[in-house]
């Protein structure tokens, strides 16, 4: 979105932007400097008074309503929910950037001018680049699981917009868990306390709405794995890890794939593959036992019994954390030969070196 969400939802709301005076560029300004023009005038009566906390507010009260289970979530309710969460993400951690500085909104704080930030004539930073920013420079502890949660939703609205979602209610439902959480957590520390009393009463009751719908959607989750652990779950620790798709623990992996018993998404291997991606510095890993390249790295199961290990998404092969190698030739994994003074190869090197010792 250029200029994306913090600047836009300004301009489509009828809220002005006041850029800070010259020689304020070392200054820390309140957020609510930014809006000041409909908070000190009169607004008029087809005028739209929607500064980015209340607008961000807003849209998670928007997610909440589209997600309520009672009254059914249909693919419409899906896709405004993927939407609205999207652009509350993108207006709350940028309202907070904001208040850090105004330049970091840009996408090149370098190139930030008071003119530009005040005719919203700039392009903004992405949601990932406005939350490595937090961190970095605010200091601001956002958790790893937080961060790839905001990054599947930025996935997921792309999806939607350019080539259509498929995911299911269930799915989305788990993964908006995720992200509402993190952005109520988010609005309690770092933009709440920081609102005049006036305007925290004004969001209250979107707030207590999207606090009471989002224990709902958390509710949901727990009683629906609940439900499972007892049933398709059930002495499946041994074969079940996390669900790429929604983030629950129901992946019941086989030879060939698996199924999410949550979200009932199935998974062929090649596409497993895809979101298990390798430390092994090579893009794709090649099996010992089946020569499929679909060996992920180090899968984590539900059953403590089990330890880290390397598997097969195709054959079903397990190899225990520490019974692999790089290979010294091209770096794929491979098990350690019976010698230790033997350098680890793979099947493939060790052909490459007989038939170059042939010539």
């Amino acid at each position: 979105m250029t200029p994306d969400a913090l600047s836009s939802a300004h301009q489509n709301r009828g809220v002005r932007v006041e850029a800070p005076e010259k020689g304020a560029s070392g200054t820390r300004p309140r957020l609510q400097d930014a809006m000041p023009v409909n908070r000190r005038q009169s607004l008029g009566q087809g005028d739209l008074d929607f500064p980015p906390i209340p607008n961000g507010v807003d849209y998670l009260r928007s997610v909440v309503d589209h997600l309520d289970e009672a009254t059914g979530v249909k693919p419409r309710d899906i896709k405004y929910a993927v939407l609205h969460l999207q652009a509350a993400a993108e207006v709350l951690l940028k309202a907070r950037l904001f208040r850090e500085h105004w330049s970091l909104v840009f996408k090149d704080p370098g190139k930030a001018t008071t003119k530009t930030l005040a005719d919203h004539s700039f392009e903004s930073c992405t949601t990932a680049a406005a939350v490595e920013r937090l961190r970095n420079i605010a200091r601001i502890s956002v958790s790893d699981q937080d961060v790839k949660a905001l990054k599947a939703l930025a996935d997921d609205r792309n999806a939607l917009q350019h080539f259509g979602l498929t995911h299911n209610a269930r799915a989305v439902e788990a993964r908006a868990a995720v992200v509402l959480d993190f952005l109520v957590r988010f609005l309690d520390e770092e933009l709440l306390p920081h609102l005049a009393d006036e305007e925290v009463r004004e969001i209250t009751q979107d707030m207590e709405r999207t606090r009471g719908g989002l224990t709902t959607i958390q509710s949901f989750v727990t009683k629906r794995m609940n439900r499972l652990r007892g049933n398709a779950l059930k002495g499946q620790d041994g074969s079940t890890t996390l669900c790429p798709s929604c983030g629950q623990f129901a992946l019941i992996l086989a030879a060939g794939g698996g199924r999410c018993h949550f979200c009932s998404t199935g998974w062929s291997s090649g596409a497993l593959a895809e979101h298990f991606q390798s430390d092994w510095g090579t893009e794709q890993c090649e099996c010992p036992a089946c020569g499929a390249w679909t060996l992920a790295d180090l899968v984590d199961f539900v059953s403590p019994e089990i330890a880290e290990l390397h598997y097969c998404l195709e054959c079903a092969a397990r190899f225990p954390a520490g019974t692999l190698g790089a290979c010294n030739g091209c770096g794929v994994p491979w098990p350690y030969p019976e010698h230790e003074a033997a350098q680890v190869l793979c099947d493939h090197c060790q052909r490459d070196i007989r038939a170059q010792e042939l010539h």
